[in-house]
C-alpha cells in the first residue's frame, strides 16, 4: 500500500539553521531517498517552498476565491512529503523514525496517511 508521509516542521526555526546544520538535514534526506529508492519502494518526495508562498483556493457561492499563505494558523508547517509502498503502517511508521524532522534544535513530525487508489476512471 501506499503512504503518504507528510512532513512537519517549523519554519521559522528552519530559517535560523546554521549551514551545518543544514547540511546535516539534507544528508539526513538523502540517505532515506537512497535506502528506500534502492529497496523499490520509494513513489515521490519534494520539500515544498515555505508557507509564505502558499495560496489557499476556496470556492465561495460559485466564486473563486483566494487567500496569501496556508490555510491555517499551526506551531509546525508542512515541508515536504514521501511516497512510499509500504507492505503495512508497522513498515510505514518505521521509515517514518528515519525521516528527519528536527531543524535548528527544534523538533517536527511525520504526518503518515495511505493513499486511496482513485479507480480504473482514471486516466495515468
Amino acid at each position: 500500500m501506499d503512504y503518504m508521509f507528510l512532513v512537519y516542521t517549523t519554519e521559522e526555526t528552519l530559517s535560523k539553521m546554521l549551514p551545518e546544520e543544514m547540511e546535516a538535514l539534507k544528508i539526513g534526506h538523502l540517505a532515506v531517498m537512497q535506502e528506500t529508492k534502492k529497496l523499490g519502494i520509494l513513489k515521490g518526495v519534494s520539500p515544498l517552498y515555505p508557507t509564505s508562498s502558499a495560496t489557499t483556493v476556496r470556492m465561495e457561492n460559485g466564486t473563486v476565491a483566494t487567500m496569501d499563505g496556508p490555510f491555517a494558523e499551526t506551531k509546525e508547517q508542512l515541508a515536504g512529503y514521501y511516497i512510499l509502498d509500504c507492505k503495512d503502517l508497522d513498515e510505514a511508521i518505521a521509515w517514518a523514525a528515519k525521516i528527519p524532522t528536527s531543524c535548528g534544535g527544534g523538533s517536527g513530525c511525520i504526518e503518515i496517511r495511505p493513499l486511496r487508489p482513485m479507480g480504473p476512471q482514471v486516466v495515468q
